[in-house]
């Protein structure tokens, strides 16, 4: 029987199949080549292990998600994807000019935290959720694949900067495979680089061109914006 939708899957019966097995625990993604996805039994993929109950399982994952959050809230709005909610997880923990109590991970205290400069992907768990990342980070970001050129602030793509423990900026990036460059189109600076930030976001999108398996990176100097999303008038490193 055909697959039928809206046009996201249609026909594609195969994967609308396996996805239904592996909602049903029946089959598991047990390595990728390339950009296709390996398949196997579940029970060739998963270890054996006892099934916890399912409180258990939502205390468990309730805690792994704090772990990887950091900070979040007992109840979030509902969001397509992982919730970023922790129910009772953690302890309670109030951020200086964010309305409310949230539930903090008591682990991320005891890090010595080193910090480094990464560019991220859109789905990122730092910056999925865009209320949380602008009440804590001030950071102000929208995927824009979706939109029309014409209404893009940051471009089509845009790579939200990490900087130490600062959301700094985006970067909007084509990778040319033609050419094997990787074009950078903007760089929009939401704090002025200074000359170590501009640097390490040169040098991320060097190790982001090798990753790609491209030869080079073409970065000509492009007006840089604001938060408001107006040009600034200087031009980025």
């Amino acid at each position: 029987m055909p697959w039928a939708s809206t046009g996201w899957t249609n026909n594609r019966n195969v994967t609308q199949m396996l996805e239904c097995l592996l909602l049903r625990g029946e089959v598991a993604i047990a390595g990728r080549v390339g950009r296709e996805r390996l398949w196997d039994l579940a029970e060739r993929v998963y270890p054996a292990v006892a099934v916890p109950s399912a409180a258990e399982a939502h205390r468990i994952r309730n805690e792994r998600r704090l772990a990887a959050l950091g900070l979040a809230r007992r109840k979030s709005r509902v969001m397509p994807g992982e919730p970023a909610h922790v129910g009772e997880a953690g302890e309670p923990a109030v951020v200086e000019g964010v309305k409310g109590e949230g539930r903090g991970d008591p682990a991320a205290l005891a890090y010595d935290f080193e910090g480094r400069t990464a560019l991220l992907s859109p789905f990122d768990r730092l910056v999925h959720d865009r209320v949380r990342a602008q009440e804590l980070f001030g950071f102000e970001y929208t995927l824009e694949m979706y939109k029309p050129v014409a209404e893009r602030r940051w471009g089509y793509f845009a790579l939200p900067v990490l900087h130490h423990d600062r959301l700094v900026g985006k970067v909007d990036a084509t990778a040319d495979r033609k050419a094997s460059v990787l074009r950078v189109d903007a760089i929009h600076e939401d704090v002025r680089f200074t000359r170590a930030v501009a640097g390490a976001v040169h040098a991320e999108l060097e190790d982001l061109a090798s990753w790609l398996g491209l030869g080079a990176t073409e970065a000509p100097p492009v007006h840089s914006r604001d938060r408001s999303g107006a040009p600034t008038g200087r031009r980025s490193p």
